[in-house]
């Protein structure tokens, strides 16, 4: 019987879980253990958060009445140290222990420092975190001088938050076209060109050092002769799953938590979700999925796991970015396409590229054009024939395209 379910973490995946189980119709006890004062959504890190549009309560994950609404036990503040699965409890950080019938483990990740020295210097910073968007924020006045080292996602977004600030920016990265596995070669050039219509410099190169100075931090770059100075460093260059409970419980751990298709650890009892967890599908170990919405697949998984309901169908992964205006989505893998059909140009205010194989999308990509990649991922999950050139016809609905 699980009557008692602890959540360690309160992420998307996190939280998920806890609505997915309640949804379900669990009655039991739903309990979510959490280091923060409330759980936030972590994407407006760096968009509206950092550049301080937007205060903690309002990137809130929940408000505070959908805990009691939703009979969730919210501890916050409050670290889980140990997993304890034979005595069915988790320890806490004051050496109190939580029953757990199963837990459910949303530990996140930390964002990567690359073993470069001078990275550990108070000017290099990181985002992952409230706090850390907080400590940065203070970094972004209007003249400042800022390099930014990831050119993916989150390196992008801040050093599209850090132009409209009046920052002086360099984006640096050793991809000559970076996200062009997810997005397509031609409309992530589109994209990456973004950054220097915005008066952005890009660099294609790596950084080696940084070196402190009175009036700023040095970065030594592998390609050029002299060092830069800048006032402050931001790096974008991945996250580190938090593994740390699951390995010392003595989990299988890999890369990541390894669990099977349910979300289940190498221990009955515990389960794990979102960016630290690493599925094995028949043997074969597969790469960790990190982005907004792979957690909350992952969390409806475990919720019908611990319901004992089947799974839910699996969709097509997918993901979006904003910056510099414009709103970006992806969906399926475009690595896996055998050809592309543009839908619309760069200059249009809206355009999109279809990935197709054998006759069927696999993958597709937009600018300000969501409407597309919401059809193009049901004809993904529902392998819909695709015909290219009504793909590729902007006057054609492409709901229409979905009858086949």
């Amino acid at each position: 019987m699980t009557d008692r379910v602890v959540i360690v973490g309160g992420g998307v995946a996190g939280v998920s879980t806890a609505a997915s189980l309640r949804a379900g119709g669990f009655d039991g006890d739903v309990t979510l253990v959490d280091t923060g004062e409330f759980p936030y959504d972590r994407p407006p890190l760096s968009k509206d958060f950092l550049a301080g549009t937007k205060d903690i309560e309002q990137i809130a994950l929940q408000p505070p009445r959908w805990y009691d609404d939703q009979r969730i036990r919210l501890v916050d503040r409050t670290a889980v140290t140990a997993l304890r699965p034979r005595d069915g409890a988790v320890e806490l950080d004051d050496g109190s222990l939580l029953p757990a019938d199963r837990v459910v483990l949303a530990t996140g990740g930390g964002a990567a420092r690359p073993p470069v020295p001078g990275a550990g210097d108070a000017r290099v910073h990181v985002l992952r975190t409230a706090d850390d968007a907080d400590r940065l924020r203070t970094a972004l006045v209007p003249g400042a001088r800022l390099l930014v080292v990831g050119a993916g996602l989150i390196g992008a977004e801040v050093a599209s938050t850090a132009v409209r600030r009046g920052c002086d920016v360099v984006l640096v990265d050793p991809a000559a076209v970076p996200l062009a596995a997810a997005l397509g070669p031609e409309l992530a050039a589109w994209v990456h060109a973004l950054h220097a219509r915005h008066g952005i410099t890009t660099v294609r190169d790596v950084v080696e050092s940084f070196t402190e100075r009175s009036d700023g931090i040095e970065a030594h770059f592998a390609g050029a002769a002299a060092p830069r100075l800048f006032d402050a460093v931001v790096l974008g260059v991945g996250m580190v799953p938090r593994a740390e409970l699951a390995g010392t419980a003595g989990l299988e751990v890999d890369g990541g938590i390894v669990v099977d298709a349910g979300q289940v650890t190498s221990n009955p009892a515990v389960l794990a979700v979102g960016d630290p967890a690493r599925t094995r599908d028949h043997g074969v170990l597969l790469p960790r999925t990190e982005h907004w919405e792979a957690a909350r697949h992952d969390a409806a998984r475990a919720a019908a796991t611990l319901l004992g309901t089947p799974a839910p169908d699996p969709v097509a992964p997918w993901f979006w970015t904003d910056r510099h205006g414009h709103h970006v989505e992806a969906v399926g893998r475009m690595d896996a396409a055998e050809h592309t059909v543009a839908r619309g140009r760069g200059d249009d205010p809206a355009f999109s590229v279809f990935g197709l194989r054998d006759g069927l999308v696999v993958a597709a990509a937009s600018v300000d054009d969501p409407s597309a990649v919401r059809a193009a991922r049901r004809m993904i999950d529902r392998r819909v024939p695709a015909d290219a050139a009504r793909l590729a016809d902007p006057d054609v609905n492409l709901r229409s395209l979905l009858r086949g």
